[in-house]
């Protein structure tokens, strides 16, 4: 089971020719919602990949609720510990360019609401694989890494969007995911002397205790423990929109990990997925299924 504990979203997002320089204005080209925040997609990846899911969230008891749980339920995630609150659903407001680049504004609503209690309630197992990101509240994600840590859990914690003032939690998990600038941010928040990406990757998982993962973009991804280093390509692809696909990688590889794979396998499948989920627009419709992602891997041998 992978329990994934973070943020619900509706995505608003727009297609511009490019994106706006600060105090510009760019005519759209389009416009569409759907279901997004880091947390569900990445508990949709990790469903699609063939895993038993389960979300721990909130959502508010307004309009766009429904929208932003409606691929997790028709895929089949576990939503009986997604709370309703108050607050108004999350939404993330999206700007992507005609390279498939993006920026994003998040307003948290309802993620803002979520609580030690609500990971408590959950009831962290020792089988389980617990997902987390930074779009909840810091004590949120803390309680969810000690109880992972008591129950004997295996947790992996994407460590994004990166705030400084958060290192505390880098230790504390299993395995650290983030990508070349969060990691960049990690090292220097954990006071490691600047160096190239594999000796500080091998600092860094020395300091922590656990693995760290580098997502690379089209160059793949990178891994380090305090005595080992590999690293796996991801497959060519010409992008749409980069919107989901780091969500995408850490739900496959969370799926991967608590299928028994070993870390080079399930990273080689989370960066082919990632690469896949660039094929289309929109962060959750995106998300590859997985006989996808397997016919491009035996493709590539």
């Amino acid at each position: 089971m992978i329990t994934v504990i973070g943020s619900i979203n509706l995505d608003l997002t727009a297609t511009v020719a490019r994106l706006p320089r600060p105090g510009e204005t760019v005519p759209g080209e389009g416009f569409a919602t759907a279901p997004g925040g880091k947390g569900a997609n990445q508990a949709l990846a990790a469903r699609r990949a063939g895993a038993e899911v389960r979300m721990v969230g909130a959502v508010g008891r307004d309009g766009f609720a429904e929208a932003a749980l409606a691929l997790l339920a028709a895929d089949g995630v576990d939503l009986a510990a997604v709370r309703r609150t108050r607050a108004p659903t999350g939404t993330a407001m999206i700007l992507v360019d005609g390279a498939g680049e993006n920026m994003i504004a998040v307003v948290p609503g309802a993620n803002a609401a979520l609580t030690p209690g609500d990971v408590a309630a959950a009831g962290i197992g020792a089988s389980d694989h617990v997902l987390l990101q930074q779009e909840v509240p810091h004590r949120v994600v803390e309680a969810a890494l000690w109880q992972a840590r008591a129950a004997g859990a295996v947790s992996l914690l994407n460590a994004a969007p990166f705030h400084d003032g958060w290192a505390d939690l880098l230790p504390l998990a299993d395995m650290l995911v983030v990508n070349e600038s969060e990691f960049a941010r990690a090292a220097a928040a954990l006071g490691l002397p600047d160096g190239g990406l594999e000796p500080r990757m091998r600092a860094l998982a020395a300091k922590t205790g656990g693995t760290v993962v580098v997502t690379l973009g089209a160059a793949g991804a990178a891994a380090a423990t305090a005595d080992r280093m590999l690293s796996v390509a991801a497959p060519a692809v010409t992008p749409v929109d980069t919107v989901g696909a780091g969500d995408t990688f850490c739900g496959y590889l969370a799926a991967g990990l608590a299928d028994g794979l070993r870390l080079e396998a399930a990273l080689r499948r989370a960066a082919a997925a990632g690469a896949l989920a660039c094929l289309r627009a929109g962060a959750q419709p995106a998300i590859p299924l997985a006989a996808a992602v397997d016919e491009v891997r035996a493709a590539a041998g």
